[in-house]
């Protein structure tokens, strides 16, 4: 009798073992799952921030080649204005 209540104690354990390395694979499994999607996300958030980051940089860059274009073009009605004689508004429009 005191055989049987062992085995039968043993049998339960080996049960509740069973079933919870179960219940702890399901759960890695949803852990996983869960991880991939936020790597996921976070890439999908990374390449949007990158894009807009080099759309920005692209107008920045736009914006200090104008600046840099109507520098030299100042400049230069200034130094003909000097070298003619003339006053900036006639340099400019010779």
């Amino acid at each position: 009798m005191r055989k049987i209540a062992l085995i039968s104690a043993a049998a339960a354990a080996a049960l509740t073992l069973a079933a919870c390395s179960e219940g702890t694979q399901d759960a890695a499994e949803a852990t996983a799952d869960g991880a991939m999607a936020d790597t996921e996300a976070n890439m999908d958030a990374t390449g949007d921030a990158m894009a807009e980051g080099a759309a920005d940089l692209e107008a920045g860059a736009e914006n200090m080649a104008s600046d840099v274009e109507a520098g030299a073009e100042e400049a230069a009605v200034e130094a003909e204005a000097a070298m003619e004689g003339e006053s900036e508004a006639e340099a400019a429009t010779d």
